[in-house]
């Protein structure tokens, strides 16, 4: 059976490379006996490549069980999964059999892995290793011949940082992890998964067809889907039974989308603050937006003192005060560095018109030297003390020329100690 037919038995939608190499992925693994380990995020389809697996097995005539370890009671889970005996605890009334032996000779899927108590985990540990288990309130040791495929939407390295998840369960777990790739890794299937879902609810509830405008599918594309395949068919439904008339525009869309997650663009780093209204890259793109101004104004001293034939020391009078005002320092701060006898280039005033551009022109491009400091928070630190010392230590007419709150100034002069 090769790539196509599986996705038309499945009904796997989307072209994807990703998905394509994961589909590869657990057709090749499906006849083996290895343990399979799914990761992706919540909605993004991993009970279908376990059903893939069973059903392209040798053991695809046996039992089949998905089940959701985060479901499942605390109290209860020992049980649910490897049985009990008469007695074992208050309200076991009979002997009950668990799904490792209901699905012996077959395949179990354990969703949500990473959800499992510890001690649930020590007893799945010695099943993956030895086939053995013991039911609850039992001392007989037990055998099943069960296929396990596990699955989570968690980072189980991080859970075994914290002691959450058994290390030597990961590791046996993880025999051949395959990564389902989420919706927004996928945005040339998005809208052919659109347009099935909602010809899939126009055909149940006999609606008028839906057709899709181009700024409908850019929308669909753009937006992340932290719901995945489960959030866009929800979407897909619920505009083909509210929504009337063609096409299906943005507009239309954006109704429907939850406007904490619109687009692929990267979200604005933020403090940990309810009171913090400027993001740092904000005030960052401010400081680049001043340098910039300066950078001009110190270019046309430089052409001003070439069409004027200026000498070189008006030439030194002008560039100081260009460079005081860019740097932000006071004239104390420029005193204590020392100069050579003569720091300035010396001008060639004989050159002729056509020489100008190879010998004074400078790039519009931003440059950066050597020894410049791109700290963004030295850059802040210094955009805040250039605000402070123009409006002569007011904070309040300092904080609205920087666009921020009087609140989250006071707290970056406390942050960097500065003296105003």
């Amino acid at each position: 059976m090769d790539l196509q037919q599986v996705k038309q038995r499945f009904g796997i939608i989307g072209n994807s490379p990703k998905l394509h190499y994961a589909l590869q992925t657990a057709m090749r693994v499906a006849p083996t006996e290895l343990t399979v380990y799914i990761q992706g995020e919540s909605g993004s389809g991993k009970e279908s490549f376990s059903k893939i697996i069973h059903q392209l097995s040798p053991r695809k005539h046996g039992p089949f069980i998905a089940i959701n370890c985060g479901a499942l009671p605390e109290g209860t889970i020992n049980s649910e999964l490897f049985g009990h005996d008469k007695g074992a605890f208050t309200g076991a009334m009979d002997s009950r059999k668990g799904y490792f032996e209901s699905v012996n000779g077959g395949t179990l899927f354990l969703d949500e892995v990473g959800e499992l108590p510890l001690e649930t985990q020590s007893r799945l540990l010695r099943v993956l290793e030895n086939g053995e288990y013991i039911r609850v309130g039992s001392s007989k040791v037990m055998k099943t011949d069960v296929r396990i495929i596990t699955a989570t939407n968690k980072d189980l390295i991080g859970e075994v940082e914290k002691g959450k998840f058994r290390e030597d369960l990961y590791y046996r777990l993880s025999t051949l992890p395959i990564a389902v790739p989420p919706l927004r890794d996928r945005p040339g299937d998005v809208v052919l998964l659109f347009q099935k879902f909602a010809f899939d609810a126009t055909e149940r509830y006999r609606s008028e067809p839906l057709e899709l405008s181009l700024d409908g599918e850019q929308v669909l594309m753009n937006y992340r889907w932290p719901g995945n395949i489960r959030q866009i068919k929800n979407i897909a439904e619920q505009i083909s039974v509210l929504e009337q008339g063609n096409p299906i525009d943005s507009t239309t869309i954006l109704k429907y989308l939850p406007a904490r997650a619109d687009n692929n663009l990267p979200a604005l780093y933020r403090e940990k603050s309810e009171h913090s209204d400027v993001s740092e890259r904000d005030i960052f793109y401010k400081v680049l937006i001043d340098l910039k101004k300066d950078v001009s104004e110190l270019r046309k001293v430089v052409f001003g003192m070439l069409d004027n034939n200026q000498s070189n020391e008006d030439f030194r009078d002008n560039s100081n005060s260009s460079v005081t005002r860019v740097l932000g320092q006071e004239n104390n701060q420029l005193e204590k560095t020392s100069y050579t006898s003569n720091p300035y280039p010396k001008v060639n005033t004989n050159l002729h018109n056509e020489d100008l551009d190879e010998h004074f022109v400078i790039d519009d491009r931003d440059t950066v030297g050597e020894n410049e400091v791109l700290s963004l928070e030295a850059k802040e630190e210094e955009l805040i003390r250039k605000a402070l010392l123009k409006n002569s230590g007011r904070r309040k007419k300092a904080a609205q020329e920087l666009g921020i709150s009087e609140r989250t100034l006071y707290r970056k002069i406390k942050q960097y100690e500065i003296d105003n």
